[in-house]
C-alpha cells in the first residue's frame, strides 16, 4: 500500500491564492500540486519495482508507461477496482498516515487536497484494464 502527499503547505498556498482573487495562479498551482503528489507516487512505484528485481522490464519511453508495460499496478479508491471509498479509512490507519499530515474528511475527501494513496499488486497480469 502506499499514501503520498504533497503536504498541507500547498494547500494552504492554493488558498492563498484563491483568497486573493488570483485566479489563474491558484488553478496553476493546484493543477500543479496535484500532479506533483501523483508523480511522486508513480517516482516511488516505480523505484519499488526496481527493488523487487523488475527493474529490466521497465519502460524507456513514455508510449512504454502509458501503455503499462511494466509489471505491477496502483489502484486507487474511486476508480473502478476500489469503488468502495469509505474502505479508504482502513488503509489510512494501517499506513498511519497521521504522521504525514494526511487524513480523510468527513466528506470521504483525502487532506491534504494533494495526496494520493493505492493499493499495489505486483502480479504479472495485474492490469489496469483488460484487452
Amino acid at each position: 500500500m502506499q499514501a503520498v502527499t504533497v503536504g498541507e503547505v500547498a494547500t494552504e498556498f492554493a488558498q492563498t491564492l484563491f483568497k486573493a482573487d488570483n485566479y489563474t495562479d491558484y488553478l496553476y498551482y493546484y493543477g500543479l500540486s496535484v500532479q506533483t503528489a501523483e508523480a511522486i507516487a508513480e517516482w516511488s512505484h516505480a523505484r519499488i519495482r526496481r527493488e523487487l528485481g523488475y527493474g529490466d522490464s521497465e519502460p524507456r519511453e513514455i508510449r512504454e508507461i502509458l501503455q503499462q508495460r511494466y509489471q505491477g499496478s496502483r489502484y486507487s479508491f474511486g476508480y473502478p477496482a476500489c469503488p468502495h471509498i469509505p474502505d479508504q479509512a482502513i488503509q489510512l490507519d494501517l499506513l498511519q498516515v497521521d504522521r504525514i499530515g494526511m487524513y480523510m474528511d468527513e466528506s470521504e475527501q483525502l487532506y491534504p487536497e494533494q495526496s494520493t494513496t493505492a493499493i499495489i499488486a505486483y502480479h504479472p497480469v495485474a492490469k489496469y484494464f483488460s484487452a
